[in-house]
């Protein structure tokens, strides 16, 4: 038995390993569990701009500024047709030399960075280790987690707190019985990436580019170093199998042909890597924290990734639930109820992005009809969009109902009763 650590943290992806990295500074010991070796590949390139706060309370920010990664100032929405918008740019509304400009990055490269840096603060990461169950005392609580080891060999960790950052595994939601679904957001994505594929130039050349087709399906074209690109499409299952396609590759060819700027940029390039596919994308837990345990990142909740929010969530998170995790252990109290600030937090800022992915996916919905009424609305759009996600946004909210429903806050995430 090992009793050694004070947390231990299920997965090291960014919320994992951001999470590591503010306990150890905070001179907490604690261990990352990592089924994969890293450098290991991950989907989500695509960094918005407050992505910056967390980066800079990591440190992180002048090493991103000297990485290869691409950098992004913008965002533009291409038609089937293929009429563009003109690009949003950051800094038309943020400042240039901090949130105005985010990065587009290979997340092998990236995930290793914050691993290496996590273990820089003094965390101790295990890779290649499996973690098989949660282990519990006589009341309930999670005391630690049994693990296997490259070898097969089995052990017991003891800590004051589990910490899951397990990504969308969900390991403790899902044998928990506590991940609940999204019925409106159930979408299938198919992607690859490609080399040599064709770029806009100057400041436009790291543009994210969300380019539709039909049935409010939609495209990503990020653009990445060493001239690769990744693309993928979104939409309902039954649009991307109709006619009985199965092929990942039929099915992605057939979907380029449905919007003509995503065409002309692929046709330039060629396919270099294998056709993934991923399926019900929104997701929640009921319980964010419980006794013993507590969740961040994907494991906490997954949104459908039209607004790329998914390495903020797992950033701000895991920063977060440090930050509580610490003052919890001062306090001598690691009660569900001692981490009700956190998940609030957690909750808000998602559902603020979910009533704008649900409005993005109503057939009916526009934003550019949104701002044309209410002129005032198009800042309000822009930062939540852009990831300032914990505020209010009531006023907003009620003028997008004229224009699309909008869902109701869940009531997930939510501290275990005591």
């Amino acid at each position: 038995m090992n009793h050694h650590h004070d947390v231990l943290i299920i997965g090291g992806g960014p919320a994992g390993t951001s999470a590591a990295a503010i306990l150890a500074e905070h001179g907490r010991r604690v261990l990352v569990i990592e089924r994969e070796k890293f450098p290991r590949y991950h989907i989500g390139e695509s960094l918005i701009p407050f992505t910056f706060g967390p980066l800079e309370r990591l440190g992180l920010i002048p090493m991103m500024r000297k990485s290869c990664f691409t950098k992004k100032y913008s965002v533009s929405f291409v038609q089937p047709d293929g009429k563009k918008s003109q690009p949003f740019y950051f800094f038309d509304r943020y400042d240039r030399e901090t949130i105005a400009q985010t990065w587009q990055v290979l997340r092998s490269e990236f995930d290793l960075m914050l691993m290496n840096h996590a273990r820089s603060k003094g965390a101790e990461v295990r890779e290649e280790t499996t973690v098989t169950k949660l282990l519990k005392d006589d009341s309930g609580r999670v005391i630690g987690v049994e693990v296997q080891g490259k070898d097969g060999g089995m052990e017991h960790l003891l800590a004051k707190l589990v910490i899951d950052a397990s990504g969308k595994e969900a390991f403790a939601s899902v044998r928990e019985g506590w991940r609940v679904g999204d019925p409106h957001l159930n979408k299938v994505a198919v992607w690859t990436y490609y080399k040599g594929s064709k770029r806009e130039s100057g400041i436009d050349e790291g543009a994210t580019t969300i380019a539709f087709v039909p049935e409010k399906g939609w495209f990503w074209h990020i653009p990445m170093h060493d001239d690769m690109v990744s693309v993928g499409v979104v939409a309902e299952g039954r649009y991307l199998s109709r006619g009985g396609v199965k092929d990942l590759k039929a099915m992605f060819e057939r979907e380029v042909g449905e919007n003509q700027w995503i065409e002309e940029h692929l046709a330039e390039g060629v396919c270099t890597g294998e056709y993934r596919i991923t399926s019900e994308y929104t997701r929640h837990s009921k319980y964010g924290a419980a006794p013993g345990l507590l969740l961040v990142g994907d494991a906490y909740a997954f949104l459908d990734p039209v607004f790329s929010s998914g390495v903020l969530v797992a950033l701000k998170s895991g920063v977060a639930a440090a930050d509580a995790t610490h003052e919890a252990l001062l306090a001598g109290d690691l009660s569900p109820q001692r981490f009700d600030a956190y998940t609030q937090m957690m909750r808000q800022g998602i559902d603020n992005m979910r009533k704008l992915v649900y409005a993005f996916y109503d057939p009916q919905f526009s934003f550019k009809d949104v701002v044309m009424k209410y002129p005032d609305a198009g800042g309000e759009i822009t930062d939540c969009l852009s990831g300032d996600v914990n505020k209010d946004y009531t006023s907003l909210w009620t003028k997008i109902r004229e224009f699309a429903p909008l869902p109701d806050s869940l009531p997930h995430g939510v501290p275990m009763a005591a």
